[in-house]
């Protein structure tokens, strides 16, 4: 090698096309494991005599812990460890073609090259991820258009309301923007694994199940000064609400920016949208997915337990709850642990719930293993089977006495409708079949004994077998609420209690009905209001008593989740309680997106965002929040003055469109009124 440093030619552009790396704006090579990328270098004479080329990642780079690799030219590219093959070369420079072994460990590399007896001279750095597109990766996943959508997609939408009334927002993954691979790289180097043992963490980057459980670890704050610190509380001083997001990419550029201090706040689906943004950007095919309905059991019994006061409240006793929806995320890979039929989408959940190995983590589980009841297979099985299996139980609790008495149980209750999005469109699918048989078919109950069994629970409580105590008496009456009208922040809400008399003979009922705002985990935060009512049903009647809750009555008590639950305890004289509950979700009002005029590449548009105060007064504190990747950099953040009641607001506002192609613009809303109206428009951008 000449005492001159050699000159390196990446050829940036023809590697990324081939590697599916052409998103990255990095002036770094990116590419994917298993296949081959080209350099030119010059500076080295009579360039077939001897190159040694040196590959190395992480702090002490050695070949035992596959952190370390040298290889000479050769003619053919190797099957097992790093290969380079001449490609052509001249006087002055060299053209190599390099390959990666197809488990590597990835991040990034520093390429060195040596001749003869002289000492290695650097090339430079690149980066290496994991290659869905390879039939040897362990991420390998044979659709093209799913490899599109799981791995380069930067737009997601996210499944949230209740299962009575399903809503959905959009989410800005952006994970090819400016400094996102950096910081999910340092995500990697500040886990608790990597301070224990560098060493050894690095040479298990190689495998996406090490690297799915780490960052589910790390994508929260708990236990290591993770990325997002979550709050649950209803109160969100000295953060974001968790609400107002709208992407990853700020969140994660806080963190980097602040001195990784977790940013502040996160819920469920913060935790998997980031998360989503992470191993996608790794190469480790991801989808969130919402499962409505889900249950947090805390003590490992497969069953949870929901207690109420003889007024209908929903008590905050025991560690157990139910959420209106839960947000988690599935990453496709194969199991070497487990055996090829466990092999695919695998569950992975950010969200801090429980412990597993003394620290908030959680998966990867196998989907097919919960399906299967497998709970005993690494990882988190029994947590993640009960989110979607688990059987409910409701209890009567008198505090004076401390007696609880069994209202009735329920194995139908949990895990319904569980969603993602379609591949190629904004569309819902539903995916609850892949978690468990059908409902209530004898082939879910099998499976349910399955897993209490392998959890040595066939003993203790068994829905199927109660105790004296718990012995379940047949209800006389029957009831539900029904919506009646729309179901909007801003317009009052019209229900309606219906009961029905199941006897033969006359039935005289006391009802005491509640209802409380509440946090999408069912969390109660306000009473808003109450009330009682007496009936006497005649045999077999049925009767519907109208309820109506004011607008100005709620607007105060309402949280950013806009959920309240009302509930509606019935004592029946001579006979046992019936509960009547029913979780509503309000939806925000609309907002609108026009783009006016052609979105071209590097060409400003101007988009115009409509908004009408549909309340009969003032709203104020209005901001408008803005994003998209390849539209915008960043977030745009907007103030607009007050709107008086029926009154509209138009704002405009400038893009300039970076890339061709259909990019989504998300839009956030808020004021005093009205917490984070979320709207998305696709923009079809041409050159």
């Amino acid at each position: 090698i000449a005492a001159t440093q050699p000159s390196t030619n990446w050829h940036l552009k023809e590697n990324a096309r081939e590697h599916h790396t052409s998103k990255f704006s990095s002036e770094e090579l990116i590419v994917r494991r298993g296949q081959a990328f080209t350099i030119t270098f010059n500076g080295t004479e009579r360039p077939e005599q001897n190159l040694i080329f040196i590959a190395e990642t992480g702090p002490k780079p050695s070949k035992a812990t596959k952190t370390l690799a040298t290889f000479d030219i050769s003619s053919t590219v190797s099957k097992e460890g790093w290969s380079a093959v001449l490609q052509s070369s001249s006087s002055s420079s060299v053209s190599i073609s390099i390959s990666s072994p197809q488990n590597a460990v990835i991040g990034r590399y520093r390429l060195s090259v040596q001749s003869g007896t002289s000492s290695p001279a650097s090339l430079g750095t690149f980066v290496l991820l994991f290659n869905p597109w390879s039939s040897g990766d362990d991420v390998f996943m044979p659709n093209k258009a799913e490899c599109e959508e799981y791995v380069l997609e930067e737009f997601g939408i996210i499944f949230a309301g209740n299962k009575n009334h399903i809503s959905s927002f959009g989410w800005n993954f952006g994970q090819f923007q400016g400094d996102i691979l950096n910081i999910c790289l340092s995500i990697l180097d500040r886990s608790l694994y990597y301070r224990q043992d560098p060493v050894t963490d690095v040479s298990h980057r190689h495998d996406p199940r090490y690297l799915g459980r780490v960052l589910s670890a790390m994508v929260n704050a708990n236990d290591d000064q993770g990325v997002v610190l979550g709050n649950w509380s209803g109160k969100y001083e000295g953060g974001k609400n968790p609400t107002s997001w709208t992407g990853s990419g700020e969140i994660l550029q806080s963190w980097k920016k602040s001195g990784f201090k977790p940013v502040k706040y996160g819920q469920c689906w913060v935790f998997a949208a980031v998360l989503t943004t992470v191993l996608r950007c790794l190469g480790i095919p991801t989808r969130t997915i919402t499962n409505f309905s889900s249950a947090h059991d805390a003590d490992g019994n497969l069953r949870v337990d929901e207690y109420y006061d003889a007024d209908g409240n929903h008590l905050e006793r025991g560690a157990d709850s139910v959420w209106n929806f839960h947000v988690w995320n599935e990453s496709w890979f194969t199991r070497n642990d487990l055996g090829p039929s466990y092999s695919g989408w695998q569950i992975l959940d950010a969200t801090p719930q429980e412990e597993s190995g003394g620290i908030y983590q959680c998966g990867p589980a196998s989907r097919h293993a919960i399906k299967e009841g497998e709970v005993d297979l690494d990882y988190d099985g029994p947590f993640v089977f009960a989110e979607v299996n688990a059987d409910c139980m409701y209890w009567n609790y008198d505090s004076a006495t401390g007696k609880k008495t069994l209202i009735f149980s329920k194995s139908t209750e949990i895990g319904d409708s569980i969603s993602t999005k379609a591949v190629g469109r904004d569309g819902r699918v539903d995916v609850t079949r892949d978690y468990k048989y059908e409902e209530g078919s004898a082939k879910e109950r099998e499976i349910f004994k399955k897993a209490r069994k392998k959890l040595g629970l066939e003993d203790k409580f068994d829905p199927t077998a109660p105790k004296q105590e718990e012995i379940e008496q047949k209800p006389d009456i029957s009831g539900k609420f029904k919506v009646a009208g729309s179901l909007e922040v801003g317009k009052d809400l019209n229900l309606l209690l219906v009961l029905e008399n199941l006897q033969s003979d006359a039935k005289t009922v006391n009802v005491k009905m509640t209802a409380w705002s509440t946090l999408y985990t069912r969390r109660r935060v306000n009473q808003i209001w109450k009330d009682s009512l007496s009936v006497t049903l005649a045999p077999k009647e049925e009767k519907q008593f109208p309820i109506k809750i004011k607008y100005p009555e709620y607007q105060q008590q309402l949280t950013t989740d806009k959920t309240i639950q009302v509930t509606a305890l019935c004592h029946v004289e001579d006979g046992i309680q019936v509960l009547v509950k029913r979780n509503i979700t309000l939806d925000n009002p609309g907002i609108d997106i026009q783009v006016l005029g052609e979105a071209k590449v590097n060409k400003e548009v101007v988009v115009e965002v409509a908004f009408t105060n549909p309340i009969d007064s003032e709203v104020k504190d209005c901001v408008l929040q803005v994003e998209g990747s390849d539209l915008l950099q960043g977030v745009l953040e907007l103030r607009i003055p007050p709107l008086k009641a029926s009154e509209k607001s138009s704002t405009k506002f400038k893009l300039i469109p970076s890339e061709a192609g259909p990019k989504h613009l998300l839009v956030n809303f808020s004021c005093d009124k009205f917490a984070d109206i979320k709207t998305f428009k696709v923009v079809n951008v041409i050159n």
